[in-house]
């Protein structure tokens, strides 16, 4: 079984229970024992989460040998730099696990602010501070990555969104949602044979 779901603002990426937080076990449906998450966003992030019972996807989707591409549309806090998206492309060094790790190529871009849901609680909003929005497109997955990186180059991330997983997107989403696919559906827009 394989699901696309957006998985809202401050919900976890589990189905586990840790005190009064939402997690997947609140969503609108019936999930099989056996389905998890592939990989995770954290519960600042939202955006697109697959969903599966298929282990050997999983397995091919978390390994870092087998890279896929993540884009995530960034708002971050300022008016972004020319110099900072360079940075970003080429890759910045960031702390993971303690220990410094200089981030593998990505592609970054400004791009017009997106059409998204409404985030609840929306982002604050500050007249005299503006904001820009970046599309950043990885293909490794380390712990707060995308936030680390858009602080290490002086513009920290005020929202997060997954919107895309290669070709599977979450054009039409609203957080919550769940989305039914095909293994055939899965394989090719995770361009997977």
């Amino acid at each position: 079984m394989y699901f696309l779901i957006y998985k809202p603002y401050l919900m976890l990426s589990q189905f586990s229970r840790e005190g009064d937080k939402s997690t997947l076990a609140d969503l609108a449906f019936d999930f099989a024992k056996d389905v998890y998450p592939v990989g995770r966003l954290d519960a600042d992030s939202e955006g697109l989460l697959l969903l599966t019972s298929d282990k050997a996807l999983n397995h091919r989707l978390l390994n870092p040998k087998f890279r896929h591409n993540r884009t995530y549309y960034v708002q971050v806090d300022g008016q972004i730099t020319d110099e900072a998206l360079q940075q970003l492309a080429t890759g910045v060094t960031i702390s993971v696990d303690g220990k410094p790790y200089h981030t593998l190529p990505a592609d970054a871009r400004l791009v017009p602010e997106p059409i998204l849901p409404d985030r609840n609680p929306p982002i604050r909003f500050r007249a005299n501070i503006p904001t820009s929005w970046v599309a950043i497109t990885l293909h490794e997955g380390k712990n707060r990555q995308v936030r680390k990186m858009t602080a290490a180059v002086g513009f920290p991330t005020l929202r997060l969104v997954r919107w895309a997983i290669e070709e599977l997107t979450a054009e039409g989403m609203q957080p919550g949602d769940v989305r039914l696919l095909t293994k055939a559906q899965v394989m090719a827009g995770l361009r997977l044979r």
